[in-house]
């Protein structure tokens, strides 16, 4: 294990007990992996798993809310915001890859357990995780995380064409879903007031694409489908070990719609289901609400 802390560290505003949140690295399996950690290591730990067109950035006003009674990790998945693949080093962009640096981070961290807030591409990161270690799950928030296939939208469509044929052309038409203009309108799609959403969210998601490689997301893309083909291990976990689950989400989000958070239910009768007036990126104009939500849940399930 190499870890090292970056000079920086942010303070978050309170008049009392200020959380610090810091900026690390760890190298893991070739890859320098890039996280934020809040909280004493001694609480309860709580993983958040971001998604595409994201990074850790997208906890930043989560982490110290959470870090007051919770030891908080968000780390950058390989090909997202900080995280580097060193030098001279061949790394496959799958999810089954993400989950294995993950898996490994989690360990070299000590994490024996924890809770896992995921999102977005964050989720089939973290169901690997849960189906492969499921004594080591305490709790799962799932914002706009989707488990369930009637949970993707028609807006899929490019995908699973390039899903059943991965053809050099099926493939090239994924390539604008990497663009400014498309990632932008993933953080303003389905959002009311949309003045809610700071520049910088997305500028930073496209900037880091770009610094990384847009061939890395084209790969996940393309790899996505294999997540489909785990849902049925995914389920046998729901309804075997019933984690503690609250599935919120931003009901207007153009690629995981509504009925994909429903089917929590199905295979875990205790797990919560809220839906806010928001889109994909819910965490940005509704934080307060997941905050709140994410602490009745895990003040009320996870113990140390």
């Amino acid at each position: 294990m190499n870890t090292r802390e970056m000079p920086s560290a942010a303070t978050a505003n309170s008049t009392e007990n200020p959380v610090q949140v810091h900026y690390r690295t760890m190298e893991i399996q070739g890859v320098s992996v890039f996280y934020r950690e809040a909280g004493s290591p001694d609480a309860p730990a709580v993983l958040l798993l971001h998604g595409f067109a994201a990074s850790s950035y997208m906890f930043r006003d989560l982490i110290p809310q959470l870090a007051r009674k919770y030891h908080v990790i968000a780390p950058d998945l390989p090909g997202f915001g900080q995280t580097t693949v060193l030098p001279g080093v061949e790394f496959n962009y799958t999810f089954d890859n993400l989950a294995s640096v993950i898996d490994d981070f989690t360990v070299d961290k000590e994490l024996d357990r924890f809770a896992m807030y995921v999102f977005d591409f964050g989720a089939p990161v973290g169901w690997r995780l849960a189906v492969k270690h499921p004594q080591k799950i305490t709790a799962i928030v799932s914002q706009n995380g989707n488990a369930y296939e009637e949970g993707l939208s028609e807006g899929w469509a490019d995908m699973r064409k390039a899903w059943a044929e991965p053809t050099a052309e099926n493939r090239e038409s994924l390539r604008r879903f990497n663009t400014f203009e498309m990632i932008k309108w993933q953080y303003i799609e389905g959002v009311s007031d949309t003045s809610l959403i700071p520049p910088e969210t997305y500028q930073l998601a496209h900037a880091a694409i770009e610094r990384i490689g847009v061939e890395a997301q084209m790969d996940l893309l393309l790899d996505y489908g294999e997540n489909i083909k785990q849902y049925t291990q995914l389920h046998e976990f729901f309804r075997r070990y019933q984690p503690p689950t609250l599935a919120i989400w931003g009901e207007n989000d153009p690629f995981f719609i509504p009925p994909g958070a429903e089917a929590f239910k199905r295979d875990n009768p205790n797990a919560e289901v809220r839906f806010l007036d928001s889109g994909h990126f819910a965490i940005e104009t509704h934080g307060k609400e997941i905050a709140e939500g994410m602490l009745e849940l895990l003040d009320r399930s996870v113990t140390t």
